[in-house]
């Protein structure tokens, strides 16, 4: 007797998973689009080494093995070209400036990208690559590579607001095409920075020395909802091991007060991303707030952060340029 319809399928079925997988699930798998996989084999040969009947592409194990690669590589800054013909040659092709350098920073590469990244170091082209992909594995395991390698303060400053600024400006000419890379970027960016641990942890140092200084209060001024840049400047006082305490966004101004009057702090921060939200009677009235006993009363340095406060520079209150010199200002105030 012949073969039902039944034994067929699963004939079919059972060669089809022996070719190996179809594009689409591929694609899937390695979070790109299928056109992606044919542009790649069609630009660099990295194609299947399986095509059923002549026009089906199937991937077998070791053509999956092969793209993996070419991904990982190019996650890395490689670009696709050199990427994936290290990727069929099998080795560890990874170039000398997409590998981690002995010195502190590593070269700039003016390979072109996805993103309008410009003369970027080598770092913001396979970041900018894993957010386009929407590999938040390869997002988070660069952005912790490269804070426990280089510091939060290189990372952010050379790699993470470059990478931001050029989602954006995508963003901009490209209608609502790359909101969710930004919204992905900036969520895998503020994870990082949380982890960031200092000299005794991610817990206030030890000691009198510092301690006894008060700690640094970091908020965002009412209705101020960016807050990535002032967790950038938590992360780097973690790591240089000063005490602080992060309130986020949109704090409003009876609770800062009764948290400024509780801590007797060293500094605060006060963040406004834009002009509409910059509250200068606030900062002035943190700045005038004081605690401790009679005689031997105390008030806060005032430091203004963000581009919201651009224009006048009020009394006695310092705006530095920069997470940098925020840090060195701070590091120096609680060294008396």
């Amino acid at each position: 007797m012949g073969e039902s319809r039944s034994d067929q399928e699963r004939g079919a079925g059972a060669v089809s998973a022996d070719a190996g997988v179809t594009t689409g699930a591929l694609a899937r798998r390695l979070g790109v689009s299928p056109t992606t996989l044919r542009s790649w084999d069609r630009r660099y040969g990295v194609g299947p080494a399986v095509r059923s009947d002549g026009r089906h592409r199937r991937w077998t194990p070791q053509d999956v093995a092969m793209l993996e690669e070419m991904c990982r590589l190019t996650s890395a800054g490689v670009p696709p070209a050199e990427a994936a013909r290290a990727a069929k040659e099998g080795a560890d092709p990874t170039p000398a400036e997409a590998k981690p350098p002995t010195d502190e920073y590593r070269p700039r590469s003016k390979a072109a990208g996805p993103l309008p990244l410009g003369d970027a170091r080598q770092e913001c082209k396979g970041l900018a690559r894993a957010a386009v992909r929407l590999d938040a594995p390869s997002v988070d395991d660069q952005l912790t590579a490269l804070v426990e390698r280089h510091g939060v303060v290189v990372g952010w400053e050379e790699v993470m607001v470059p990478t931001l600024h050029a989602v954006g400006r995508k963003w901009e000419s490209a209608g609502d095409r790359y909101v969710e890379v930004e919204h992905l970027l900036s969520w895998h960016i503020s994870r990082v920075l949380h982890r960031a641990t200092g000299p005794s942890g991610p817990t206030d140092p030890p000691g009198p020395d510092r301690s006894a200084a008060g700690p640094v209060v970091l908020a965002c001024v009412p209705g101020e909802q960016h807050c990535l840049p002032l967790e950038a400047l938590h992360a780097g006082l973690v790591e240089q091991g000063l005490p602080t305490r992060m309130f986020g966004p949109a704090v409003p101004p009876e609770a800062l007060t009764a948290a400024v009057r509780r801590l007797g702090p060293l500094a605060v921060v006060l963040w406004s991303q834009s002009r509409s939200t910059a509250d200068r009677p606030l900062a002035r009235h943190i700045a005038a707030t004081s605690w401790g006993v009679k005689g031997a009363r105390r008030n806060p340095v005032v430091l203004l952060g963000g581009p919201g406060w651009a224009g006048r520079q009020e009394q006695g209150m310092l705006r530095p340029p920069g997470l940098r010199d925020a840090l060195t200002t701070l590091a120096s105030l609680a060294a008396g």
